[in-house]
């Protein structure tokens, strides 16, 4: 008796709308039936689940997912893209992959729907539409193809091109797959050329036959719900401005206008570096004919300054890749228009003109007139550095000499910072901060000029830090806090064994180094030595980690570590290891899968040993943990990628080099018949498969491949008896599976009277290309990927150990 798990999806209760967006997946899948029935695929159950249901007198516990209803509108998502382990990459899949006209989820008498399902309502749906992606992974172009009325007549959606299309183009030239190009001399035998198409269905809209008259109808105002009518008229309303905006853009000019107030706000809380974000600012679309003078007005009005109190700088983009105040305008430029001030001041072409408003205000906060500035006068703007609050804000500007010393203007900088008259001050100028800070201290007794001061530099200033409080503050000057902002970072700890769920988050800086990073981590876990902590930087892509860690001091600096190929990271997996990190490298560690000879199990081992141990070092550690079906067992150790063994390792290799991050490494008993073989035994592999489902001629093998002795005049039919003991497979299923001959992935079937030892060669170790191919359906359940893609066609108990 099979017990039976429903995994019932009922889209009802998981959405109101009435439609359903559903993932289906296109590798190994030929159509849209193929991927649905691997939603009801039944698989065995495991762990907990198979548990209970043994603990209830159940035998062979499985599961399987049914769906308890179907919506109106399904919205079917093909899988076309996906993460290759192997690759370390995101990879398209273009495989062919059919869908029809009408797609009938009631076939074979329901099988995708749960016993509780309504049988009144008709699951028979039609195609609406086709979601294309044309492309690859890294960039491409979206079309679609749609039957607004489900008639014939099919349209083609381009960006703002609609064109007619007939049923092929939006259908089967959107399966996917190879296209063969067409001889262009028939009358030669030559083989077809076929290349891969990347342009393919991405997304399909399926539409209820008995549902189409309440989709498909025209909406009339009353059908809309009231919020969305006046949502609807505030979007046209909207669309409407930004379409005579568009219309009348090279009439008029942006002007952003920057004051103190702007520098008062956002330096020490939006920015830190330069002076202001010009996108916060206010800003004043203004007719390029009108004349700068009446712009002037519409700034006293807006703003409330009278026009003889304001002064207007440009602003310039330096070599260093700083913004700043450049020049103020002159009266001739004040005379012009205001386009034609845009385009005499703006060299770099930028759509908008941007200025910095001078305003001097008095005691009671009112206009003063502004000096006259002459060449001797430098306008310098100031911010104040407070490092016991590692505080950095904009405390206003000053016009200095050049002729003068910063020395006379410190009482004025004590007043704006209230600071008292004898506290010692510091001043730095903030040079750039890209690629890195520079941040330069200022002689206080060497003239403005000789420190090469203009205008629109920025003066950072402090209190001198005494010499006995010093150590107290994290970032004491200036330099030092703007470097931190510049690299401070955010970063996201998860525990290696908890991959998805951030653990803590520390603030660090990016060019803090190995030692300051593994020393904050351990800090926060509470662990006395920082060298036990290994740390593993994050794939972007696949958003797992790495399949390498962090070796010991292996990077320089914090950055190093969140960087993958051109993207940042702000996540890092660590351990807690029982041993320092730089002994732990000189170890080798191997995961080895045991598979024990009689019983129906399969061990993990984690074997840690030094580097130039060999593989018989290896059999003998597992030999000290695993039970042998008898004392005198001899142990080798293979290895298995994608289903076939390709080495079985000497007891005498070094160890320093095998990989065991895309291979899987067993070890197992030596059969007593393979010690003992005759001078005409062969030796072969044996492996599972099952034709590929876009090429009949080719193979795709699973489960767990093992070597096997046939004798010299053996037929087919004997060791057919040998295989089904050995596998331990009823007499139904194994009467539906075939045997075959197989070199380099073509199958030539055998017939039970056929001597099979006649095919191989003496001694077929080596040989992994040339097998005894098994070939049955492959009902494994179905797991995630992992890194070497095994999986095995008969489940065990797995157990795992350290």
């Amino acid at each position: 008796m099979n017990y039976i798990e429903c995994i019932n999806v009922d889209f009802k209760s998981t959405r109101k709308e009435s439609f359903y967006d559903l993932q289906l997946d296109v590798k190994g899948c030929q159509d849209v039936y193929a991927s649905f029935d691997k939603y009801v695929e039944v698989e065995r159950l495991e762990g907990d689940n198979k548990y209970h249901a043994e603990q209830h007198g159940l035998q062979d516990a499985k599961k399987g997912v049914l769906f308890i209803d179907f919506p109106p509108v399904l919205q079917l998502q093909l899988k076309r893209f996906e993460y290759d382990f192997m690759r370390d990459t995101m990879v398209k899949i273009n495989d062919r992959y059919e869908f029809p006209l009408q797609l009938d989820l009631d076939r074979d008498d329901g099988k995708y729907l749960s016993p509780d399902a309504d049988r009144n309502v008709r699951n028979l749906y039609t195609l609406h539409s086709v979601l294309v992606h044309s492309g690859g992974v890294h960039g491409g172009h979206y079309y679609a193809f749609i039957r607004p009325t489900l008639s014939d007549q099919w349209f083609k959606f381009d960006d703002e091109r609609v064109t007619k299309e007939d049923a092929k183009r939006a259908l089967e030239e959107q399966y996917g797959g190879e296209e063969e190009l067409p001889q262009t001399n028939p009358g030669l035998n030559n083989t077809p050329f076929k290349f891969t198409k990347y342009s393919n269905a991405y997304m399909l809209v399926y539409i209820r036959e008995s549902d189409k008259d309440k989709i498909i109808c025209n909406v009339d105002e009353k059908d809309i719900a009231e919020h969305l009518r006046i949502r609807l008229e505030k979007d046209r309303e909207e669309k409407e401005r930004r379409k005579k905006e568009k219309a009348e853009a090279h009439l008029y000019t942006i002007i952003k206008v920057a004051r103190d107030d702007d520098l008062t706000a956002q330096i020490g809380k939006d920015i830190y570096f330069d002076l202001v974000d010009h996108d916060k600012v206010p800003s004043f679309r203004i007719q390029k004919q009108m004349p700068f003078t009446q712009f002037k007005e519409e700034v006293a009005k807006e703003l409330g300054i009278p026009t003889q109190f304001q002064r207007f700088w440009l602003w310039a983009k330096r070599q260093n890749h700083t913004y700043r105040p450049n020049r103020p305008l002159t009266p001739q430029e004040e005379a012009l228009t205001v386009g034609q001030l845009k385009e005499a001041a703006n060299k770099a072409h930028n759509a908008e003109l941007k200025l910095f408003l001078e305003v001097e205000l008095g005691l009671d906060l009112k206009p003063l007139t502004l000096p006259d500035k002459t060449r001797e006068d430098i306008l310098l703007f100031f911010k104040l550095y407070d490092p016991e609050k590692e505080q950095l804000r904009y405390v206003g500007r000053l016009f200095v000499k050049a002729s003068g010393r910063p020395q006379d203007i410190l009482p004025k900088l004590r007043k704006m910072a209230g600071f008292l008259q004898d506290d010692d001050v510091e001043l730095y100028e903030e040079i750039k901060f890209e690629p890195n800070v520079m941040c330069e201290y200022i002689d206080n007794r060497i003239i403005f000029r000789s420190c090469q001061l203009e205008d629109g530099d920025i003066v950072c200033f402090q209190k001198s830090p005494k010499p006995d409080t010093a150590d107290q503050f994290r970032y004491p000057d200036v330099p030092s806090f703007l470097v931190y902002i510049r690299n401070r970072q955010v970063v996201h700890f998860r525990s290696l064994e908890k991959p998805k769920e951030d653990d803590f988050c520390l603030e660090m800086s990016k060019i803090f180094t190995y030692d300051e990073v593994v020393e904050k981590v351990a800090q926060q876990l509470g662990v006395d030595d920082p060298s036990k902590i290994r740390l593993t930087s994050h794939n972007c892509y696949s958003q797992q980690p790495k399949p390498q860690p962090i070796k010991y001091r292996g990077v320089e600096r914090l950055l190093d570590m969140l960087i993958h190929y051109n993207q940042t990271s702000d996540i890092l997996y660590y351990e807690v290891l029982d041993i320092p990190l730089p002994e732990l490298q000189a170890l080798k560690t191997l995961k080895v899968t045991y598979h024990h000879a009689t019983k129906d199990e399969v061990s993990v081992h984690s074997i840690r040993l030094p580097k130039n141990s060999t593989v018989g070092d290896v059999l003998s550690d597992i030999k000290s943990k695993v039970d042998l079906s008898h004392p005198d067992a001899e142990l080798r150790l293979l290895e298995v990628f994608y289903h076939k063994i390709y080495k079985i390792f000497a007891p005498s290799e070094k160890i320093e080099n095998i990989n065991d991050q895309y291979w899987t490494l067993r070890a197992e008993e030596v059969p007593e018949e393979e010690k003992n073989l005759g001078p005409f035994d062969r030796l072969i592999h044996v492996y599972h498969f099952t034709k590929d489902t876009q090429n009949q001629t080719q193979v795709q093998n699973f489960g767990e491949p093992f070597f096997m002795v046939i004798r010299e005049d053996e037929t087919l039919s004997s060791i057919k008896e040998r295989l089904q003991k050995k596998l331990k497979v009823s007499d139904e299923d194994f009467s539906k599976w075939k045997f075959a001959y197989i070199s380099l992935g073509r199958p030539d079937y055998f017939e039970d009277s056929d001597t099979v030892a006649t095919r191989f060669q003496r001694n077929m170790y080596g040989a992994w290309e040339q097998y005894l191919g098994l070939e049955h359906p492959d009902t494994a359940p179905r797991k995630a990927h992992s890194a070497n893609q095994n999986r095995h066609s008969f489940e065990r108990p797995v157990k795992i150990y350290n």
